[in-house]
């Protein structure tokens, strides 16, 4: 069996060091929620699962979504924790991907307004945004106040803190989606008047704030990452900014406040960002912070994040053969790592597979794999 890496994708299988982060290749596996943490603390199959993908050749692992000390900041059913006895599962975590030569950082969140009466710790809770929703009655999500925003940057300093501390590589900082942070930075969903609404300026507040409490708890040396997205849960089309020099005032400030890598999540990695221009969100970002990206979306699958198989035969990227894509995109320099989500699901040894020409022998996606912990 040939070790040699396959020229289509070498670039992909590059080493990479980003200050103290020393990656052997540039696959991250993208954070996925996978609700296999019952009591909210991850136990030995979540470390199986992990270590697996350190195994099968991963550069960075990035967690699932796991919520920070905050009441409203969890959003689903057996999801893990950021403190408490969830740290003794985490470090175990640590433990067993640095055993397989992995990397790992942690994704912390809260949940915001995603969040639903019902959901532990405390099922009485409602969701937490920057605006009040009331739908058939009930309180669905509570307006977020100056406490609440206080408490809750806090909260993701010392969850960062945690993670520098129990042997985490780095962290990442969930800023998309429409959880909280990425509902304070939409126009859609923050209509305040105060200091954290109104102009994209003060509806960045809260996400400046918290990539700088968490760029103090952890020092100058460890990697902060932060995820954003345009799009939304409940919009696709959604965007935070409209052109290149909105996206520069959403950015700017915030790789400002401490931020060492951006995650920049799309549905299609290869999309233009902007009507009648080439460049992706991706590339945009690097030239706009001039600091290294991630980008993600439908990276070697059949068909694209929350889609449908394309018909289309002459589609070249209806196929798992869209890495070779990615690794011209990479070449170009229009980012520097490739975050892997559902391929890496069904077979944790994806890159490996990859890396030396084995692509008939990856098993593909199939939404069986969303049942169990594939390891």
């Amino acid at each position: 069996m040939s070790t040699s890496t396959d020229p289509k994708v070498a670039s992909l299988f590059q080493p990479l060091s980003l200050g103290g982060l020393e990656l052997t290749n540039r696959i991250a596996m993208a954070p996925m929620t996978r609700g296999f943490s019952p009591g909210n603390v991850p136990g030995k199959d979540v470390a199986a699962y992990y270590k697996s993908r350190a195994e099968g050749g991963v550069g960075l692992i990035i967690t699932e979504g796991t919520f920070v000390n905050h009441p409203q900041a969890n959003g689903y059913a057996n999801v893990p924790a950021f403190y408490g006895k969830a740290l003794d599962g985490w470090k175990a975590v640590v433990e067993a991907v640095h055993s397989a030569g992995g990397k790992i950082a942690p994704q912390i969140w809260h949940t915001g307004p995603a969040r639903r009466p019902g959901i532990e710790p405390d099922p009485s809770l409602p969701g937490i945004g920057p605006d009040e929703v009331v739908k058939d009655g009930q309180l669905i999500v509570r307006r977020a106040t100056k406490q609440d925003i206080s408490d809750i940057v806090a909260a993701f300093g010392q969850a960062a803190s945690d993670a520098k501390r129990i042997g985490f590589d780095a962290v990442e900082i969930h800023g998309a989606h429409e959880y909280l942070i990425d509902a304070f930075l939409w126009e859609k969903t923050n209509t305040r008047d105060d200091e954290y609404g109104g102009s994209i300026e003060n509806r960045n507040r809260l996400a400046v704030e918290v990539v700088s409490a968490v760029r103090a708890a952890v020092g100058a040396d460890f990697p902060v990452i932060f995820r954003f997205s345009q799009w939304k849960q409940q919009d696709y089309h959604a965007k935070l900014a409209y052109s290149e020099a909105d996206l520069a005032r959403v950015l700017k400030p915030i790789s400002e406040a401490g931020v060492d890598i951006f995650h920049a999540s799309t549905r299609r990695f290869w999309e233009p960002e902007f009507a009648g221009r080439p460049e992706t969100l991706a590339a945009l970002t690097k030239r706009i912070t001039g600091k290294p990206v991630i980008t993600v979306g439908s990276i070697g699958l059949g068909y694209e994040f929350r889609g449908t198989v394309s018909q289309d035969d002459t589609d070249p990227f209806r196929n798992p053969n869209n890495v070779d894509e990615a690794a011209k995109e990479l070449s170009a320099g229009n980012f520097d790592i490739a975050a892997v989500g559902r391929a890496l699901l069904n077979d944790p040894h994806w890159p490996n597979k990859l890396r030396t020409g084995r692509r008939g022998d990856i098993r593909p996606f199939a939404d069986e794999a969303l049942a169990t912990l594939v390891r």
